[in-house]
């Protein structure tokens, strides 16, 4: 359950598991567990099977929040003149993946213009990172976005990392910049209430 950060004030399920001999009572176990923990809100990602379930027997007010992805496909997208440079120390990293908590910074420039600043964070299970970016304003619609993540899907790869990446629902621009560097959907983020909270 989360209780800190941005679920501050309501705590939130976002993982449930039981061990398979015990499933048959799965509904059972859930209940005590709601009632044990007090959380009001369920934030579950869709290919997580089983809170799934949780979340459409139990929840309410239920919504898509953000789209997550998988990396699929190795793109090979070139941009003439682009660096990319580091903005956290390597060691900085490989602390971050040890603890699973923040991340990577990384900017995209080309003759001394910030086309792109992003990262990857290591908020999820292991060996999964999480990659964001966001592409200056006179750079967008040119490729260089799809261009920076597929660069930070390599650099998250040598740090023996998994990419992974998620966007709002409603963000088209970025949902096509990261099909385009070869990302594909594999599930949503579902919020919602708990019913009777």
């Amino acid at each position: 359950m989360a209780v800190a950060g941005p679920w501050t004030g309501k705590p939130t399920i976002y993982e449930f598991f039981i061990v398979p001999k015990f499933r048959m009572q799965v509904f059972a176990l859930f209940e005590t567990f709601l009632k044990a923990c007090g959380a009001r809100e369920f934030e579950v990602q869709t290919n997580d099977v089983l809170l799934t379930i949780m979340l459409h027997a139990y929840g309410r007010e239920i919504f898509s929040d953000k789209i997550v992805f998988e990396d699929r496909v190795a793109s090979s997208i070139s941009k003439e003149g682009a660096t990319l440079q580091r903005e956290t120390s390597e060691s900085a990293d490989r602390d971050c993946i040890a603890r699973r908590q923040g991340g990577t910074r990384w900017r995209l420039e080309k003759e001394g213009a910030v086309i792109a600043t992003g990262g990857v964070n290591f908020h999820y299970n292991t060996p999964y990172g999480d990659i964001y970016m966001e592409v200056s304003e006179g750079f967008r619609r040119q490729g260089w976005g799809s261009y920076f993540v597929q660069e930070l899907k390599r650099v998250t790869y040598e740090l023996g990392q998994v990419p992974c990446a998620r966007c709002n629902t409603a963000n088209v621009a970025s949902r096509m910049t990261l099909q385009r560097a070869g990302f594909v959907p594999c599930g949503h983020i579902l919020v919602g209430t708990i019913s009777g909270s």
